[in-house]
């Protein structure tokens, strides 16, 4: 009898305990109805600390960014730099909450970096001229090995990486800006080289200018004869970026930046009645082609381009075309 009353308690007790667990569910599945009636969930997104705005999608979102860092959104971008990425949480907010995942892209990218990746073609270690692929860079190389031109062992092609994208130029157009025809040197029988526009005779020409000197430093090479051919200036050893000012007064008619038949970055300076002046393997150049510069005025800095081996100033004094030993009025 006792155990019968035991079972019939327990039996009650367990009905009572399916109602409650009954009413408790449907009580949550009301409470949820009621809850996703008025909110939804939804991700914040912060950047560096600041709320930026809400995404229902965070994965389509992030992988949207990523796939921007990947590729960026120009040609030529090898890849994009973000420091910061943004930071989800999951939220409950009202449904009046609109996401605005567009603009949080936006601004995500906002703080990123582009690198461009494209290949300058060098000539002796210098860059000379940028193109947009590999390919392209080569055909130059091989068009110029081809025409067998002066500077072919000198080539070469370096693959960059930068935040700034250089101006591209054509396959044909670097291939005639580069190509050096071969010079046949000509060698008396005698010991002394006379080469065309040189005055090797020893007479000094009245320039009809005063001069000052150029730039303060050690005379390394002498003008005439050197190395089986006629130096058609002296060499003035100083440190990279030594000051070059103008030895006279006069127009600027050449300045430019390039290998320059061996003068590398130089400029020329017309001084009147046919007198020129030179200054060849610069490292900048101060001054454009048409300018007016006064004399001692600052036109470029100490270099090493061009035909060069090591920092100096290679200057040149010339009277209707025909190199003068500078020698004669300056050092």
């Amino acid at each position: 009898m006792f155990k019968i009353s035991s079972l019939k308690k327990v039996i009650i007790n367990l009905r009572k305990c399916t109602k409650f667990t009954i009413i408790i569910v449907i009580s949550m599945f009301l409470i949820v109805g009621i809850v996703s009636s008025f909110y939804k969930p939804i991700y914040s997104v912060t950047l560096n600390g600041e709320m930026i705005g809400y995404s229902e999608n965070k994965s389509k979102l992030q992988e949207k960014i990523n796939s921007y860092i990947e590729k960026g959104n120009g040609e030529n971008v090898a890849f994009v730099d973000i420091s910061e990425l943004p930071q989800y949480k999951l939220c409950l907010l009202k449904r009046d909450i609109v996401p605005n995942d567009e603009e949080v892209f936006e601004k995500v990218i906002s703080q990123g970096t582009q690198y461009y990746k494209y290949y300058a073609v060098t000539v002796d270690n210098q860059e000379k001229s940028y193109v947009s692929t590999f390919s392209e860079a080569e055909q130059i190389v091989e068009q110029l090995k081809q025409k067998n031109s002066n500077n072919k062992d000198k080539l070469g092609i370096i693959e960059k990486y930068e935040t700034e994208l250089k101006e591209f130029a054509t396959v044909e157009k670097t291939v005639a800006d580069l190509y050096e025809k071969k010079v046949v040197k000509q060698v008396q029988s005698s010991t002394t080289i006379a080469a065309k526009g040189v005055n090797t005779s020893g007479k000094v020409v009245n320039l009809g200018i005063s001069l000052i000197r150029p730039v303060s430093g050690t005379l390394t090479s002498r003008f005439g004869a050197r190395w089986g051919r006629s130096h058609k200036g002296i060499d003035i050893g100083a440190p990279k970026g030594t000051k070059i000012v103008a030895a006279a007064s006069g127009t600027v008619t050449y300045a430019q930046y390039g290998y320059g038949g061996g003068y590398g970055n130089h400029v020329i300076i017309s001084h009147g009645n046919g007198v020129q002046t030179l200054y060849g393997h610069c490292t900048s150049l101060l001054v454009s082609q048409g300018q007016h510069v006064s004399q001692g005025q600052t036109i470029a800095t100490v270099g090493n381009t061009g035909n060069s081996q090591g920092n100096h100033l290679h200057l040149e004094i010339r009277v209707n075309g025909v190199a003068q030993n500078p020698q004669n009025y300056l050092y």
